[in-house]
């Protein structure tokens, strides 16, 4: 499937898979990239030994692919690894909590494809103008950090606002909601929470199951007195924290009961930690392999895209040569 953002990214499958904190390590994505989707190694707050050894891990599974890393903006250490991305050659950034528009100019000079998540279509238009390749539409309906608006609204919006690709995210698991959100403008489609359960993930046993076993009314957001709400799964943290919100005055209060929550749950303490998923987690039921769910994703943009060429609507909304 042929879209502007399997070009500019290299792959063969317009599908890119999230960067996800303690999540996203070498394996899944060079096993998502040998399958012909972008693989994304999650930097997260990781040591830089850490994420070159992943790196390298990933080229071992896809040595003619590209490899994509996602940088959190807020991390204190960001320069280092800004400087460490070009270090490695790497093919494309994603990135998240935060603007990236100190080392744009940066990564691009090296030739690094550029593409930060976005949950606003203003945002998006800023990344345009500060040379991003393509950006990623964030709904709401994702696990991990989320903004405030749903994929549905989000996406359009998106695609109205910028001329370069648009991949959509949040709430797409398998071919029809891929065909979704290509339907609504995007030229590709990123998923997490699908990827969870995959084969070559590596969380614990205890996550993928409560993964497998969500229900569509399963997720919970918590961090919203913070200022950076994540969205998971329910349990035992989850409605302990949002208690202690309710509570709070001081958001620094809480501060101590957000950290390492999701490596915990990670590492299998699905009752006392963050068990980050999105609200499509209840689609979820089979475990699959990387490779069947990159190709589950990218029928379903080749769907959509065709589906929305034969309606004569171009990626903007408009009939095709019916421009304001």
């Amino acid at each position: 499937m042929k879209t502007r953002v399997s070009e500019i990214l290299g792959i063969a499958a317009p599908v890119v898979q999230g960067g996800m904190a303690w999540i996203a390590d070498g394996r899944l994505a060079g096993s998502v990239s040998a399958a012909g989707g972008l693989g994304v190694i999650a930097a997260g707050a990781a040591p830089l030994s850490w994420i070159e050894d992943q790196v390298r891990r990933a080229r071992t599974l896809a040595p003619q692919a590209p490899i994509g890393l996602n940088i959190m903006m807020m991390r204190p250490d960001v320069e280092a690894v800004a400087d460490l991305a070009v270090d490695l050659h790497i093919d494309a950034v994603t990135t998240g909590a935060g603007s990236p528009a100190a080392f744009i100019e940066r990564w691009k000079a090296a030739g690094i494809k550029v593409v930060p998540v976005v949950a606003q279509a203003a945002a998006a238009a800023r990344m345009q103008r500060l040379g991003a390749d393509a950006v990623i539409a964030e709904g709401c309906e994702a696990g991990g950090h989320i903004g405030e608006m749903t994929t549905m609204a989000l996406v359009p919006q998106v695609c109205d606002a910028v001329d370069i690709p648009v991949i959509a995210a949040g709430g797409i698991v398998d071919a029809r909601t891929a065909a979704a959100a290509c339907m609504l403008g995007a030229e590709g489609v990123q998923a997490g929470t699908r990827f969870l359960t995959v084969d070559e993930c590596g969380v614990a046993e205890a996550y993928k199951r409560k993964v497998l076993e969500a229900k569509d009314s399963d997720t919970i957001v918590t961090g919203r007195l913070s200022g950076h709400p994540v969205r998971g799964l329910k349990n035992a943290w989850a409605r302990s924290v949002r208690a202690q919100e309710r509570r709070a005055v001081d958001p620094a209060e809480l501060e101590g009961i957000y950290a390492g929550s999701l490596r915990r749950a990670v590492e299998g303490d699905v009752a006392g930690g963050s068990c980050m998923a999105g609200q499509a987690a209840g689609s979820v039921r089979e475990r699959k392999t990387a490779a069947h769910v990159v190709r589950a994703l990218s029928s379903g943009v080749a769907a959509g895209v065709a589906a929305r060429g034969r309606m004569g609507v171009d990626a903007a909304g408009d009939e095709e040569g019916v421009h304001a």
